[in-house]
């Protein structure tokens, strides 16, 4: 590769890994004068990359957003990282953008370097879900998805009907975060109807135009999206997360296999080939159900509450 050729290509890749660059950290780091990185600058502007120029004292460079897209350079992690996650777009049902993820990974394996290619070729991961009944395997439009992102980030009322009854008034929520869970998409707002905090599925809002007033962001209970999220699909109304019903069980089992057959719960490995169980529940019969299922002894019931 031509000298200045290879150059350009450094100049590009370092430009991508941070937000701003000085001008005389960028000649230090590929080893030429401040007037070669402006020239060089010049070049990759020609080739429709837009760098804006940053005031200040050393002045720099900042890669921006254009109004097409590039080529964009990858290192070999960052390709394998863009692989997996593609062939795990393209194979997760219900998502909205299988297909166009899958046309993503064939364009991105064509441009792979051949030594790159042959060792993502050989890596094929499958997105696996869970059984479920007809009703559950409805997508979602990634065009819905978009107008809900969008909704977040702007702070806008969305209005959108919900479920059946084409009819009803549309319903009002100010959208905090779109999540997914066990294969589904969901939107995590205030419900200005019922005054109180949902999770709405996505792929059952049908978006009315045009969206609400803004909005000043609310608390969300328990701290964080993920404590949230997780405590509303265990049934915890304060959002903390925890499960309404937790006990405590000693086990005459070993840890390690104890562990294989438990998905939430916590295993404490105890002398003499014991474990402790701590695990929760909805409801105290599937708690009871759930440690039974082990088919192993109690030596005795630690705690429960």
């Amino acid at each position: 590769m031509p000298k200045t050729s290879a150059r350009l290509l450094a100049l590009l890749s370092l430009l991508q890994t941070r937000r701003d660059w000085p001008g005389m950290l960028l000649a230090e780091r590929l080893g030429i004068s401040l007037r070669t990185v402006r020239r060089d600058v010049d070049r990759l502007r020609e080739l429709g990359y837009p760098i804006n120029a940053v005031k200040g004292p050393d002045g720099g460079y900042r890669l921006g957003a254009g109004t097409e897209l590039p080529p964009l350079l990858f290192d070999d992690e960052q390709a394998v990282a863009l692989t997996v996650a593609l062939q795990i777009a393209a194979t997760t049902p219900g998502n909205g953008t299988g297909e166009a993820a899958a046309r993503a990974l064939h364009t991105v394996r064509q441009v792979m370097p051949s030594r790159l290619r042959h060792r993502v070729n050989a890596l094929q991961v499958t997105a696996v879900e869970r059984p479920r009944g007809p009703a559950a395997a409805a997508g979602v439009d990634g065009e819905v998805l978009l107008a809900v992102s969008a909704a977040v980030h702007a702070r806008e009322v969305l209005r959108f009907g919900y479920g059946a009854g084409p009819d009803r008034p549309p319903r009002r929520a100010e959208p905090h975060h779109v999540v997914t869970w066990d294969g589904r998409w969901y939107v995590v707002a205030w419900d200005l109807d019922q005054a109180g905090w949902r999770t709405f599925r996505a792929d059952r809002m049908a978006l009315r135009t045009p969206n609400g007033p803004r909005f000043a962001p609310r608390e969300l209970p328990g701290g964080d999206v993920a404590t949230f999220v997780t405590g509303v699909f265990r049934g915890s109304p304060d959002g903390s997360g925890r499960w309404p019903c937790r006990g405590t069980v000693i086990l005459d089992r070993p840890a390690a296999e104890v562990a294989r057959y438990t998905r939430d719960g916590i295993v404490e490995a105890l002398d003499d080939g014991r474990c402790r169980l701590t695990d929760g529940s909805w409801s105290w019969p599937s708690l009871a159900a759930a440690f039974a299922r082990l088919a192993a002894r109690f030596a005795g019931i630690a705690s429960a509450g």
